[in-house]
């Protein structure tokens, strides 16, 4: 059998440095990497914070080696399950995936909808470091107070942060306090705007809330037909409880609550659902403020053309 990626044509002019799928989860994003990719002769490099762990594939929507259709994918099941997300960590690894594939000649396809994974990558954006001291402390204080008594004290510090984070994101409300206590500067002060890194077009899927509603509700009921309760009672066996990013994956949190006797199982699908349009609606949010997106339609009746009207905006760009 040829391999589709070595033996496709190569694009009339260059391609941009690098190309970004971006979007709400569940609009399409994965296929139209892949299309790419193929397309021009290039590779994915993942930017779906919760797909570079080991053994999460079904709650992810990972796609399969036969849907990746011999189009090489970086950045895919490189952390355990126990290990805690890291930004910074994250952005060393993509940078010199994209770096060495342009060294290669080939065209870096970013595709995710993690908004800070893809801003920290193609972006001028440091990573304040960690205080353990610092850390300890907060993370002791949201052991005593909960989630909503930090999210006050955020929203207080820094507005802008709190209306990102949730109030029940533990995690992420404490990241914030501590580097606004580390640099005496407001969290968001270190999402500066576009200072970009790289000569990157980002291609946004977008889908119509009705429809993306559907199809999020269809792919939960397909994660259980799959086999996502027996997924996370395997990973549960290797740690996934107490990993501190990856147990709080859609999908994931949901079941081990319903496994620890916390809710019926049918309660933990149901709450899937909605806490994936919740996230769905945060991700719109945070691509939208980058005027830098170029939105496409990736409504059914559009998704046949989607791969090629996005190939005519790689056309554009390169002969801008």
């Amino acid at each position: 059998m040829t391999n589709p990626v070595k033996n496709a044509r190569p694009p009339a002019h260059p391609a941009p440095r690098v190309i970004a799928v971006v979007g709400a989860t569940a609009a399409g994003k994965s296929d139209l990497g892949v299309a790419l990719a193929r397309h021009l002769g290039g590779e994915v490099v993942n930017a779906d914070s919760m797909q570079l762990y080991r053994g999460m594939d079904i709650g992810t929507a990972k796609l399969t080696l036969e849907e990746r259709q011999g189009v090489p994918h970086h950045l895919l099941d490189i952390w355990d399950v126990t290990e805690t997300a890291s930004v910074a960590e994250y952005q060393r690894l993509a940078r010199a995936e994209i770096d060495r594939l342009l060294a290669e000649g080939r065209t870096p396809v970013l595709v995710g909808g993690s908004g800070l994974y893809i801003k920290g990558t193609v972006d001028d954006l440091d990573f304040p470091g960690t205080d353990p001291a610092v850390r300890a402390r907060l993370e002791a204080e949201l052991a005593q107070q909960g989630p909503g008594a930090l999210h006050a004290r955020l929203a207080a510090a820094d507005p802008a942060a709190a209306r990102a984070i949730l109030p029940g994101n533990g995690r992420r409300i404490v990241r914030a306090l501590e580097v606004i206590e580390i640099t005496g500067r407001p969290f968001t002060a270190n999402l500066p705007g576009e200072r970009p890194v790289y000569d990157a077009l980002q291609i946004g899927v977008d889908v119509a809330r009705p429809e993306l509603d559907e199809r999020i509700a269809l792919r939960v009921d397909r994660m259980w037909e799959a086999g996502l309760v027996d997924e996370v009672r395997r990973l549960e066996r290797e740690g996934l409880r107490e990993g501190r990013t990856a147990s709080r994956a859609l999908g994931y949190q949901q079941v081990l609550a319903h496994l620890a006797g916390e809710c019926t199982e049918d309660e933990a699908r149901a709450e899937t659902v909605r806490a994936t349009k919740r996230f769905a609606r945060r991700q719109d949010s945070w691509f939208r403020k980058d005027s830098r997106v170029h939105w496409l339609s990736g409504a059914a009746e559009h998704r046949a053309e989607l791969p090629e009207l996005a190939l005519a905006l790689v056309e554009r760009a390169v002969t801008a």
